[in-house]
């Protein structure tokens, strides 16, 4: 066992060091996400940097949809032993305070995006129900989370255009998770590949200045529940921790599983049901360049040697929509109740399930 400088605070968990964690499952990962946008479909900016720390390896990407431009950087190198260590190439988070204020850098490349700025919180960090799942025997999902809304303030420069983002106008949500999903370089498949399954899912974050809701669906190829969560989370810090169970009810384009809105029914217990309409404003494949799994040479985890190694990837809409498939996180308007409010509208409907006709 190797020391690193986490040794030196009183946080241990398991009678380990630091950098090593208590399951050896390869595919344990320590994440952060981000998005930025102005509730328009002017930008929208999503940023991943992950640790995997039994593949050895640390990676992050930036993703930008402004106009008709899809544009990725992404990096990685080996992981070593310095956890508290978040640069990578270019990339970087540092965190001003925790579960409140972070500074998330790409600084200056030669693949045309680069930022500089620094998120606060508007709801308190809130942690959702643990992500549990098991397929054909193999714990594929043991995961936890927690989300929030915010705010950002200083520059994204995309190409030769340098934006101002100030909090008046440029806000987002963000999450943080660690535990146990697929990551790294295909394993042999084995009996996973029979019946390959469903992911059939919904994450809308959503904020109304004041408060927000958090709502995750996910159900599998019979429609049965997987995991779900449906909060209100207000800026004072009160929290309704249960919303019902949230139904979820999208509108696709004809042939297609692209969401062109969508109502979500919350039903509080011993309160009145209320929907929510769902508009996506601005869509992003997130899939893309990112390394979430569409290329065989970059996924998260995978190792790309000592690194950094630092990559670009740009596509132009609507030549390389043919690469646009998978995750989709969209920039979404939310209203109910009078209220208008934005946030991410994230969704993915892969397989079979009973809202499709056979």
């Amino acid at each position: 066992m190797v020391l690193s400088p986490l040794d030196d605070y009183p946080i241990h968990q398991a009678a380990q060091v630091m950098r090593h964690v208590t399951t050896s499952d390869r595919n344990f990962y320590d994440r952060y996400y981000f998005n930025c946008h102005a509730g328009t479909d002017e930008l929208m900016l999503i940023v991943g940097l992950g640790q995997y720390p039994n593949l050895g390896v640390t990676d992050a990407f930036a993703c930008v949809r402004h106009q008709d431009l899809h544009r990725v950087v992404r990096a990685s190198r080996e992981l070593g032993v310095d956890r508290l260590d978040t640069e990578i190439g270019p990339f970087r988070v540092e965190i001003i305070e925790g579960l409140k204020r972070l500074r998330v850098v790409l600084e200056p490349n030669e693949h045309g995006l680069s930022f500089d700025l620094t998120w606060e919180g508007t709801i308190p960090a809130t942690l959702e129900p643990r992500h549990f799942v098991r397929w054909q025997e193999r714990v594929v999902f043991d995961s936890v989370r927690l989300a929030q809304t915010g705010r950002w303030s200083g520059t994204i420069t995309v190409g030769e255009q340098e934006l101002a983002i100030t909090p008046d106008r440029w806000q987002g949500t963000r999450d943080r998770s660690w535990g146990v999903r697929p990551v790294g370089e295909p394993e042999p498949p084995g009996i996973q590949a029979k019946n390959a399954g469903t992911f059939y899912w919904l994450y809308a974050p959503m904020s109304f200045g004041d408060h927000a809701i958090l709502c995750v669906i996910q159900e599998d190829e019979r429609g049965r529940r997987v995991l779900e969560a449906a909060t209100r989370v207000w800026s004072d810090g009160r929290e309704e921790e249960y919303l019902g169970r949230p139904e979820y009810r999208p509108g696709y384009a004809p042939g297609t599983r692209d969401v062109v809105e969508a109502t979500i029914t919350f039903s509080p217990p011993g309160g009145k049901p209320f929907d929510v309409h769902c508009t996506p404003v601005l869509p992003v494949h997130l899939m893309a360049g990112t390394g979430y799994g569409l290329e065989p040479g970059w996924k998260h985890g995978m190792y790309q040697g000592e690194g950094p190694v630092v990559q670009g990837v740009t596509y132009t809409l609507p030549k390389d929509a043919g690469r646009m498939w998978g995750m989709v996180d969209a920039v979404g308007r939310f209203e109910y109740g009078g209220l208008t409010g934005h946030g991410l509208f994230e969704y993915w409907a892969l397989g079979p399930h009973p809202s499709f006709p056979t």
